[in-house]
C-alpha cells in the first residue's frame, strides 16, 4: 500500500502539568492520505515511537510524557479512528494500515533509528514493525522494542465480554448503543484494584472516544483481534528472532493480557525479559507511571 503523508509538525517542550485540553493544544496535525492524525513531538535526543492501545489514544501516555523528554525525542501519534485524528466510518481498519501510517510519519520526518515502546493495540503494530526490519522494508532501523500489557499471543488474550460482542454479528449496534455506564465500569476492571480511574479521569477517555463519533467504529476498530489470530506466526515470529533488544513490562493485575501473556512470553520468546508490577492492571504507564519510567529507561541504558 502507498503511503501518503505530508508534515505540519513541531517540537514541543514537554510539561508535567498536563491536561487532556493542553495535549490537544499541544499537538499538531499531519496527514495520512486524505485523513487528519493527531501527533505530538517533544524533546531531544534518541527518537522513541510510544504506540497506544484500543480503545484510548496516545493521551494514555501523558503521564510518562515529560520524563521521557527530558532524554529522547519522543514521537505519538492518535492512530486512524483514535482520539483526536480522523474516524472515517467505512474505513477497512487494519494493524497494517496502522503501521503504514506510523511507517510513512518517521520516514517523512528523517528518523533514521527509533526505539519503540507499545501498549495494547500498539503492541501489534510493534510486532509488524519489527516484521518488517528484519525483511528490510523500512528506511530506519528499529533500535529496540519495548512491551506493555498487550495480546502479544492471542491464545492467552482474555477479551472482556463488552469486546467479545463488539466482534460479534451485532457488534455495529452494540458500538452505536455503548454507555457511559457500560464504557466506565468496562475501563475500571482493567485497571489495578488500589489505580481505579477517577471519575475526571474516566471523562477524560470517554471524551475522546465520543470524539468524532469514535463510539460508532469501535466494531470495526476491534477487528484486530482476528488479525492478531490470522498474523501470529508472523508476528510472534519477529519477537522470536528479533536481532534488538526486547522487554516486557507487565501489569499481573490485567485480566485481559496480564499474568498469563507475561508467562507465554517467557516460555516463546529466547532470553526473556521481563519485568512484572504486583497489583498493576492493564495500563502501567498510566497506573504507575514512576514505575514504568524507571523499567524503560534502565532497559535503554542497558543497551
Amino acid at each position: 500500500m502507498e503511503r501518503v503523508v505530508s508534515l505540519n509538525v513541531s517540537q514541543l517542550d514537554a510539561t508535567a502539568d498536563m491536561t487532556l485540553p493542553r495535549w490537544q493544544q499541544g499537538g499538531k496535525w499531519f496527514c495520512y492520505g486524505e485523513h487528519a492524525i493527531f501527533s505530538r513531538i517533544g524533546g531531544a535526543g534518541d527518537a522513541v515511537l510510544l504506540l497506544h492501545g484500543f480503545p484510548t489514544a496516545s493521551w494514555d501516555w501523558s503521564r510518562i510524557w515529560a520524563a521521557l523528554c527530558r532524554q529522547h525525542q519522543v514521537l505519538v501519534a492518535d492512530m486512524l479512528g483514535f482520539g483526536f485524528s480522523d474516524k472515517p466510518k467505512h474505513y477497512p481498519y487494519s494493524i497494517v494500515d496502522q503501521t503504514d501510517m506510523q511507517q510513512g510519519w518517521l520516514e517523512a520526518l528523517g528518523i533514521r533509528r527509533v526505539h519503540l515502546l507499545a501498549h495494547d493495540y500498539g503492541c501489534s503494530v510493534a510486532q509488524e514493525l519489527l516484521a518488517r526490519d528484519q525483511e528490510g522494508t523500512l528506511t530506519f532501523s528499529v533500535a529496540s522494542a519495548c512491551f506493555l500489557n498487550g495480546g502479544l499471543f492471542p491464545e492467552v488474550h482474555q477479551p472482556l465480554l463488552i469486546q467479545k460482542l463488539l466482534c460479534g454479528p451485532l457488534g455495529g449496534l452494540v458500538s452505536r448503543a455503548l454507555t457511559r455506564q457500560v464504557f466506565d465500569y468496562n475501563i475500571s476492571k482493567i485497571f489495578g484494584p488500589a489505580h481505579r480511574p477517577s471519575a475526571a479521569e474516566l471523562d477524560d477517555f470517554w471524551q475522546l472516544l465520543l470524539y468524532d463519533n469514535g463510539r460508532g467504529i469501535l466494531h470495526r476498530l476491534i477487528r484486530f483481534q482476528e488479525e492478531r489470530r490470522c498474523h501470529r506466526h508472523r508476528w510472534v515470529g519477529a519477537m522470536q528472532t528479533a536481532p534488538q533488544p526486547l522487554r516486557m513490562i507487565c501489569g499481573t493485575s490485567d485480566p485481559v493480557s496480564g499474568l498469563a501473556m507475561a508467562e507465554r512470553y517467557r516460555t516463546l520468546v529466547p532470553d526473556p525479559d521481563v519485568v512484572t508490577l504486583e497489583g498493576v492492571g492493564h495500563y502501567p504507564h498510566y497506573e504507575t507511571p514512576q514505575k514504568v519510567c524507571e523499567a524503560v529507561t534502565a532497559f535503554w541504558a542497558s543497551i
